[in-house]
Order: structure tokens, then sequence, then C-alpha cells
């Protein structure tokens, strides 16, 4: 006999599993844990502990991949905040507003919190909502797959009464529900505005600084080289991160080593009494000189913090341990060295234009050159980091439902974070491209770069209050505290940025409200898509139920009792078909709406059924004998339910078809299992015929729907018209024996 194992929650109902090496490892375990969880656990593990060797040799990446936007701030930071010649006094607190400012958000608020807010190893906004949708119920998933995709919420029956009742509160409201999703999503989009706009702010601030050595050279030139270098950066992403980080970390290295030594040499030589701005006094005396002015300036400190979303979102290309080894140990000192040498040089200016060209004016003269050469290459590395973080953030959008699936390259076998997608690549040139073309000048884009920084940064602030509360489970005056301190800091930098709207900061909101708007079309159109569904299951179901209290054996006059759960109901004249049917079934579970259609429509009855569901799980292979999982539904003859596990870097067999690799691994497990007749009848069959039934679903919105709701259902059918892939061509099914339902979905 074959064993059989319930598993409700799996919606597999009463199914039997055939058994071979690996396979009957994972049926003993479904035995005697709860299904899910195993499969969960199999599919999608935790960050694999990584050998102190592999952790350094991440950070060693991570130096060029994350690091070069906070490292080329310098570039242009001390020059956004001034307008003519600072006195000493206006310099120091500048200084002492820098240093805190990368020692409070950077060194303590990212590295030391919100890296340990990471989920499984995955950084960024999304990463943040994804973590908070595992331990309160606040996201809307795809009810086909919310067993398998890990968002059923965790226990916490031992969380403290008042953050149960946040918990609570949040669940049973919608408006808040859909506010933290409304957050996650405007950070994301913050962020990928951001991808477009560090590339075009480091590569012109590195080139404005040829003016030094080159007066003669026209705003127009200047452009044309950092357009052609942007074009550059953009072509070589597919090589991937491991490729690009190995290649860029020397540069970067050089980079923070060079910003050192010119620090240490400007201190030496000009002003070594600067080292007084660490203390907070210089803050103080910044606000009581200049009031609200001071206030306003600080939208050009904000940038010595461009590039801080890096160190999160680009996380799942790294590991938390290896971010916070590069940045304290490395990027912190260096970078804080750049700073502190710029301000003893314009601290002791006598010609009045060293602000202008901070980093320039801090190198010795025999080595600009070098320095520019330099700052150029940091400049590409730069852009690096934050056109890595957009794909990350992406793939995790996708993941969520709430971006159009485009297609995701994974660029490394051993690191799954590690991402690059195509469309989303080109998209970023042209906008980058487009934006270095039209602003020309950092001035202007430092105000739509500060505003784009620092709304990711506010929003990760109020993500990561609810993670204290919900997920570490803090006391709640603990959290308030952490709202407070770091709100306080991100509102301040936040209120003076968005006075920079009309000065260009207005393009970060039109880029933010854009995307904004493509993730909530689709947001929309899949909530509406998986209620349709939801209802027409019901109604097959009770269709199938009613029709087995009505159809009756002609023969016996007794009532036919297939299990509806599992197997369509199938007409007692249906034609029977000499063939194995492969049915490609999305959902994994229940009869496929497209096998439904088929019967009801056609009145045909395969001799053997395979349902075949492909789940593509979070590791870069999966073993051969661990790919396929195979059940027989109870109570039915010759149907089979498999799942065919397929991990982000295995590629489709194809020298076997497709259909023919299922059924030979069925049929041989049938004759290990002395399962003779069954045997026979799959081989013969096979040996007949070979067909494969899929379903393409057409959405489109209701004639008598409101005007808005059409137009947003409409738009979200384009979007799945152009994005979603064919999973059959990927599989090499043969054209000729597919058969293709068409099912019209009216949202």
């Amino acid at each position: 006999m074959l064993p059989e194992s319930k598993s409700e929650k799996l919606d597999l109902d009463s199914e039997s599993v055939l058994e071979l090496g690996q396979e009957k490892t994972i049926f003993n375990s479904i035995q005697t844990k709860n299904s899910k969880d195993v499969l969960l656990n199999t599919d999608t593990p935790s960050r694999p502990i990584l050998s102190k060797k592999t952790i350094f040799y991440l950070a060693f990446q991570s130096i060029g991949v994350i690091y070069g936007d906070l490292g080329t701030s310098p570039l242009y930071t001390f020059s956004s905040v001034f307008t003519d010649a600072p006195t000493r006094e206006d310099i120091l607190g500048a200084l002492s507003i820098v240093i805190w400012s990368l020692t409070l958000v950077v060194s303590i608020k990212y590295v030391i919190f919100v890296l340990s807010a990471n989920d499984n190893g995955e950084g960024g906004t999304f990463a943040l909502y994804s973590l908070l949708s595992r331990y309160a119920r606040i996201n809307w998933s795809n009810p086909n797959v919310i067993g398998r995709a890990g968002f059923d919420r965790y226990p916490t029956g031992d969380i403290k009464g008042v953050n149960r009742g946040l918990r609570r509160w949040i669940e049973n409201s919608s408006f808040i529900r859909h506010l933290i999703n409304l957050l996650s999503i405007m950070g994301v989009c913050m962020v990928i505005a951001d991808g477009m706009l560090t590339p075009a702010q480091t590569v012109i601030g590195a080139i404005q600084g040829l003016r030094i050595e080159v007066p003669s050279i026209t705003l127009e030139a200047r452009t044309g080289i950092s357009v052609t270098i942007l074009i550059l950066i953009f072509m070589v992403q597919s090589f991937g991160t491991t490729k690009i980080g190995v290649t860029f970390a020397p540069i970067v290295a050089i980079w923070l080593l060079l910003n050192f030594a010119c620090g240490i040499w400007s201190v030496y030589t000009y002003d070594s009494s600067v080292f007084q701005a660490f203390s907070p006094y210089w803050i103080y005396h910044w606000f009581a000189n200049h009031g609200q002015q001071g206030w306003e300036m600080l939208a050009g400190t904000l940038l010595c913090l461009t590039g801080v979303e890096a160190t999160f979102a680009d996380l799942g290309h790294f590991s938390p341990s290896a971010v916070r080894i590069s940045w304290l140990c490395f990027a912190y000192p260096c970078i804080l060295m750049a700073y502190i040498g710029e301000a003893a040089v314009i601290s002791m200016d006598t010609t009045g234009t060293a602000w202008q060209n901070p980093f320039y004016a801090s190198v010795p003269p025999s080595a600009f050159w070098f320095a520019f050469v330099m700052a150029v290459l940091a400049a590409i590395v730069a852009s690096q980091a934050m056109i890595t973080a957009c794909f990350s953030i992406l793939s995790q959008a996708m993941t969520l439902s709430c971006f159009p699936q485009l297609k995701v390259v994974h660029t490394s076998k051993k690191f799954r974070g590690q991402v690059y997608i195509p469309v989303a690549n080109w998209l970023l040139m042209i906008g980058t491209v487009a934006i270095a073309a039209g602003f020309q000048d950092t001035t202007a884009l430092g105000n739509a770069y500060g505003t784009c920084v620092i709304s990711t940064a506010f929003i990760t602030t109020i993500l990561m209050t609810l993670v204290t509360i919900i997920v570490w489970r803090w006391n709640i005056f603990l959290s308030l505290a952490f709202l407070l301190f770091f709100g306080l800091i991100d509102g301040a930098y936040l209120t003076s940025a968005l006075r920079k709207v009309p000065q260009g900061a207005w393009f970060t909101i039109l880029v933010a409200v854009v995307l904004s708007t493509v993730m909530y079309i689709w947001r929309y159109g899949s909530l509406r898509q998986w209620d349709y569904e939801r209802v027409l299951k019901i109604k097959l179901r009770q269709d199938k139920l009613n029709g087995l209290n009505e159809v009756e054996n002609t023969t016996t006059g007794h009532a036919i009792t297939t299990p509806t759960t599992t197997t369509a109901l199938v007409p007692y004249n249906a034609t029977k078909l000499n063939t194995v049917m492969i049915v490609f079934d999305p959902a994994g579970f229940d009869s496929p709406m497209s096998f439904q259609h088929l019967q009801s429509a056609l009145q045909v009855d395969p001799t053997v059924v395979i349902f075949c569901h492909l789940r593509h799980v979070n590791i870069a292979m999966v073993a051969e004998n661990e790919r396929m999982i195979v059940f027989k539904p109870e109570g039915t003859e010759s149907t089979y339910r498999i799942i065919v596990r397929q991990g982000y870097k295995d590629l489709p067999n194809t020298s076997v078809e497709f259909g023919l690799m299922l059924s030979n691994h069925i049929a041989r497990l049938l004759q290990e299992e002395g399962h003779h007749s069954e045997f026979e009848t799959i081989v013969e069959a096979q040996a007949r015929q070979l067909t494969y039934l899929t379903s393409t679903i057409s959405v489109r919105s209701k004639p008598s729907s409101f005007l808005l709701h059409r137009f947003v259902i409409e738009l979200y059918a384009w979007f799945r018209r152009n994005t979603m892939k064919n999973q059959q061509e990927m599989l090499g099914v043969p054209v000729e024996k597919l058969v293709q339902i068409g099912i019209q979905y009216e949202l």
C-alpha cells in the first residue's frame, strides 16, 4: 500500500506520497511535523551561517558596492551647505553636524539597529514590511501561495499586553494596514529615485573638479563626459554583484584611504583645532547663530548621508556582519577624516574659494590628477551602490506582489540575494542620463537628492519602531524613545529638504509618485483578481457538491462518490482519452480551473492526469533526488500531483521532454512500490499520446463598474500582458502538444 498523509494546512486533502530516497525522508517529515512548516523551511531557508573567511570576503566586496556613495559625499557636501565663503565658526558647526549625523544615523541607527531587522538576510524598506508581515497580519497575499510564501503570522502568544494591543489594533484597522503598505511603497520608490539621482550626482560632482586645472572646459563638455561614463556604468551591470564588487572594491578602498590621507595632511598643514567639532556645542552654536537659516542649511549637510540606505538595501548581497565590519573598521573613520580635513582647509582659506571644491582643495597640489582619476572611478562605484539596491528592492516588491513581474537574473550561485533585473537596469539608465543632461550641476541635483535620502530614512525609522514593538517586543517606552530620538533627527532634515522643492526636489517627488502609481495599480489589480478567484473557487466547489447529489450512475443507480476537493467532477458520459495529460497547476493544490473547464466544456477524461506545480525555491540548485515530490489523491485512479522544486540557478533539462520526465518518474515509483496495474496504465498511455494543458488568464474590467476602477483594471491588464512569463516556453514544452484554455476574468 502507498502511505497516506492528511495535510489540511496545504489544502492537499487526503493524499498519498510515492516514496523514493530523499523523497521518503521528506514524506516522513511531513508525517511527523506540520507539513507547511517542513515545506516552508525546505524552500525558504534562513540565511546560512557563514565562516569568518567568507564574512571578511563579503566585507571586502561590500566596500566596492555599498560605500561608493557615502564615500564620495565629501566631493559636494560642504559646497552645498554654503552660498559664500563661511566663517571658521560656521565650518565648525557644519562639521559637527556632519560628524554626529554619520555617527547617530549611520553607525547607530542603521548599522546597529536597522541591520538587525533584516528579513532572512534581505534588507530594504520592503524587507521591514515583510518582517512585520510575519508577526502581524498586515499584508494582503495571494491565497494560492500564502501557505508557501511564509506570510502566516508566527506564534507570538507571549507578546506583552500593550504590544499585543497595538498589534491587534493594527491588524483590525484597514486604514492603518494600508498606511503601512503606503509607507513601504513610498520608501521603495524613494530608493529607486535615489538609484537614478546617485549616479548623476556623483559623476557630475567628480567631473566638475576639472575646472580647477582646466578652467576653459565648458559646461556642455563636462555634461557630455558625465553622460558617457553613466552609460558605461549601466552596461556592466549584467556581470553581477560579485564580479563588480571584487573589481570595484580596490578602487573604493584606495579612494577612502586617499580621503583619510588627505584629511590627515590637511589637518597637519592647516588647522588641527578643527577636532573640537566633535563637541555637540558647535551644533548648538550653529543654530544659535543662524536660527531659521541654520535649519534651512541642514538640506546641505544632509548630503553627507547620501547612500546610507544602501547599507541596508544591499544587505541581501552580503551579510549584516560583513557590512558592520566594513563600515565601522574602515569606511567610517576614512570618511570622517575626509570631512575633518576639508574643514581644516576651508577654515584657514584666504582665497575664499576652497568651499566651492572642498575635496580638491584638501588634496596636495602634486597629487591633483591622481585624486581626480580616483574621484571619477569612485563616482562610478558610488553609482553601483544604489543601482544594486534598486535590483534588490524590486525583487522583493515582486515577491510581495507589489510590482509587475519582471525577469530576474541571479548572478551568483553562492549568494542568493545577488540579482540583476535587465528591464530595470535600462530604465534606470535612461532616467539617469536624462537627469544628468537636464540638471547639469550638483546644486539643483543636491536639492532633489537630499529629499530622496531623508524621506527613505524617515520611513525606515517609523517601520523600525513597529518592528521594535511587534517583532523585538521592546518595552513600549523604549520604542517611543527610539521613534522620538531618530524621528527628531530625520524630521529636522526632512522639513529642511522639503523647502527645496521648487529648486529641484520636485523631481524626487515626481519620480516617487509615478513609481507609487505603478505599484498601486498592480497591487489593486492583484487584490481584485484574488477576490475574484476566491469567489470563483467557492462557486466551483459548490457546483461540484451539488453535482454529486444529482448525478447518478446509470448502471447501478448509486451516487458517484469522487472526492470533490481534489479532482473535478467527471461527467458520466465523458469520452475517455487514451493519453497522459500534464496539467500545469499554478496553485499546487485542488483541481486547476483549466482542467475543470476542459471537463465541463468538452466532457473528456484523460487516462492519466498529472497535476504539475512548479515551485521556485530560494536556493541556487536543488539536489537531483529532491526536485520532485509526488502525491496521489486518495480515492482516485491514475491521477497524480507532482511538485517540481526549482532553484534560482537551475536550468530546465531540455535533453528529455518535460512530460516524459515527469511520467517516467512516476512510473518508476509505481513499479518500485509494486503498483503494477497503475504502472502498466501510465506506460501504455504515455506510449499512445502525451499532451499538456494550461490556461491563459485574460483580465478586463466590468463594463458596469465606475470609470476610475475600469481605468486602473485596464492598466493592470496591460501590465500583466507585457510582464507575465510563459513558463511552458521556458520548460521547452512542444507547442504542438499544448492545449491552452482561455479564461476571462471580469474584475
